[in-house]
Parts: structure tokens; C-alpha cells; sequence
């Protein structure tokens, strides 16, 4: 397999001083995703995890949605001319009995690219596709719902998502080495670190979560929060609701169409979540709102 990070030579000026060394790049190569031997999706990432990339990405687009769904996965060898195995191409086999949903490409460059549809379709096909509503009451699919019901309703002090970008950072192991990759982490909702992914691209780090999660049949993740590094596109909320997960938070800003789809779906959507400040852009009912001033 492909290694997570690679080393290049660099010429580095330093106040004025110049000096040649060895750097530490993150890797990124293209993984081929077919599913039941079809040609699915190309996206580059960064190598490891690839099994709960491809999981996690089937997730997104509807197709699995429990471990039973899931046959296998495997490396596809002779993936080159002379028969090498890159291992670059993976082939998702889903069990005998899944229904495979029309993935056109239209729809396949809308979830690999944030584009190629205009927002309403986009929205459309999220709702038409997503197994799960996002509800933390108790009366959602999934097998921890009569402990959801005990539990009642999330809600989060603000002082616990302020935290979350700490921790997030402490645990990014390759960002130290690198400072070029994206990372995602699912927090429960007190704040318990449950599993963080790194890659070069977000969505993909987002893929690897959810995708352990059907490896472990714990979706949907119905009381959990998702944080990511850097913006909250609409493709990661559409990712956030396919998996069931009531809360995303970011550290930059969300798009447009992610708050749409948030503000539909009844996720719980927060940005320039920095230091103690933060902008709650959708599913303010979740977030411990002091006083009626805190709201402007």
C-alpha cells in the first residue's frame, strides 16, 4: 500500500539564509471505488483506510447502510498493464439482495465535486436517499433508540463545542509531520473522542469515519457530533445526514447550500467554531442558549 506521507527535497530561505532538505509531503494518490465490479468514482486521497473510504462513500450515496449490506472489499489486483497491484483500485461487493440505487454520473460528480446540479436537485437527492431522519428523540430507525428516548433530546453547552477544535488538533497525528492534510472527528455528546481520520481531502477523512461505522454496524450515529477542519461544504452536511449525525460543527464557514440542507433536514449546523466563538447557522434547539440576548 501507498505510504501516508512521502519525502521531497526542498530549498528553504530562511531570513535570508538559503539551505537544502529533506521534507515530509502527505501522499496523495487516486483510489478507483467499483462497486460489484462496475466503475463507480475516482478521488484522490491519501493512502490507508481505503476499505472505510469506499464504506463511507457508499453510505453517502445510499447504497449501504448496514455491515449486513456489505459482502466484502478488496484490492483489485492486475490493476496495471503488466499485472501489478497498485492498490489504488478497490471493488466493493455488496450482499446478495441489496438494492443498487441509479448512481448516474450527474449524481456521482455532484457528490465528488459539490457541483454539476443546481441546489434544489441537490437537496432533492439527499431526501430521496437518506435512510434516517436526523432525530435525537428516540423515534429514529437504529438499535440504540430506546436508550436515545431515555436520554432525551442532545443538547450542548456551547463551552463543550468550543473544545472540540483542540482536540480534534491534538489528535491529529500526520498534520504535525505535514501541516497538509484535512481531518475529521466524531465526538459523542459529551465531548468523548470516538475516532479521528485524516486525508488530504476532507469529504474523504468524513468517508473514513462513517464508513468504520458500517464496518461496525453503528449507524445511524444518532447522538454523536462531527468535526471537521477547515469549511462545512454542502457535500460534508450531506454526508453528516446520510450517516444520521445530528451535529456538524467546522472552524470556517459553511456554503449556502449546506445550511439549506441543514435547515431541512434538522442538522445542527455550526461554524467559525474558534476559541469561544461560534456562528450556529441551523438546529439552534440543540445548543444550550443561555439567555434570549444570546440569540441578538
Amino acid at each position: 500500500m501507498g505510504r501516508v506521507t512521502e519525502r521531497r527535497k526542498v530549498i528553504r530561505i530562511r531570513d535570508g539564509a538559503v539551505s537544502a532538505r529533506p521534507d515530509t509531503l502527505v501522499a496523495e494518490e487516486p483510489l478507483e471505488i467499483r462497486l460489484n465490479g462496475k466503475p463507480l468514482a475516482i478521488t484522490m486521497r491519501t493512502p490507508g483506510d481505503d476499505f472505510a473510504l469506499a464504506a463511507g462513500f457508499l453510505v453517502s450515496e445510499g447504497v449501504l447502510g448496514a455491515a449486513d449490506e456489505l459482502r466484502n472489499i478488496v484490492y483489485c489486483a492486475g490493476a496495471t498493464v503488466d499485472g501489478s497491484n497498485t492498490y489504488n483500485v478497490v471493488d466493493v461487493q455488496t450482499a446478495p439482495g441489496v438494492v443498487i440505487p441509479d448512481i448516474t454520473l450527474e449524481r456521482n460528480v455532484y457528490t465528488t465535486s459539490s457541483c454539476g446540479l443546481c441546489g434544489k436537485a441537490s437537496l432533492d437527492a439527499v431526501r430521496t436517499t437518506a435512510r434516517w431522519a436526523i432525530d435525537d428523540t428516540g423515534t429514529s430507525a437504529g438499535s440504540a433508540a430506546s436508550a436515545v428516548s431515555a436520554a432525551g433530546p442532545m443538547r450542548l453547552e456551547p463551552e463543550l463545542l468550543a473544545a472540540l477544535p483542540d482536540r480534534l488538533r491534538a489528535a491529529q497525528r500526520v498534520f504535525d509531520r505535514t501541516g497538509g492534510l484535512h481531518a475529521a472527528a466524531l465526538f459523542s455528546e459529551d465531548g468523548e473522542l470516538l475516532d479521528v481520520r485524516e486525508d488530504v481531502g476532507r469529504h474523504n477523512a468524513v468517508d473514513k469515519l462513517v464508513g468504520r461505522a458500517l464496518q461496525n454496524d453503528a449507524l445511524p450515529l444518532s447522538r454523536t457530533i462531527l468535526m471537521v477542519s477547515g469549511r462545512a461544504s454542502f457535500e460534508l452536511a450531506q454526508k453528516a445526514v446520510m450517516a444520521g449525525i445530528p451535529v456538524l460543527a467546522a472552524v470556517s464557514a459553511p456554503s449556502s447550500l449546506a445550511v439549506d440542507l441543514a435547515a431541512e433536514t434538522g442538522l445542527t449546523l455550526v461554524g467559525f467554531l474558534r476559541g469561544s466563538s461560534m456562528n450556529i447557522y441551523a438546529g439552534d434547539h440543540r445548543i444550550a442558549l443561555r439567555t434570549a440576548a444570546s440569540l441578538g
